[in-house]
């Protein structure tokens, strides 16, 4: 289970971007479970999307299905990646350099 922060500014409609992103990225229509919004798609049984508390992040759930294609799986990273990009707001990049600065503080 991972949080990734929101960036400034896109809090306000978080939920129905981050719903309306799984049809686009994934193509897929995603199902309303307890705690957030559930999809299946290639490499991933499961991708759970939770939004954090007052919409200042998501929490992705995910569970891997290790018997697919390397096709299959480099697909899959890059809409996974791409799902992350639009709903946060930062990229792989900066996730990444938000998450070192975490860490170290």
């Amino acid at each position: 289970m991972q949080e990734y922060p929101i960036k400034r500014g896109l809090t306000k409609d978080l939920e129905e971007r981050a719903v309306a992103q799984l049809k686009v990225c994934f193509g897929k229509e995603p199902e309303k479970t307890d705690k957030g919004y559930r999809i299946r798609y290639g490499a991933l049984k499961r991708l759970d999307v939770i939004i954090g508390a007052g919409s200042k992040s998501v929490i992705i759930d995910t569970e891997s299905d290790t018997g697919t294609s390397d096709d299959v799986i480099i697909d899959t990273n890059k809409r996974f990646r791409t799902y992350l990009d639009v709903v946060t707001g930062f990229t792989t990049k900066e996730r990444v350099k938000r998450a070192k600065s975490t860490v170290e503080d």
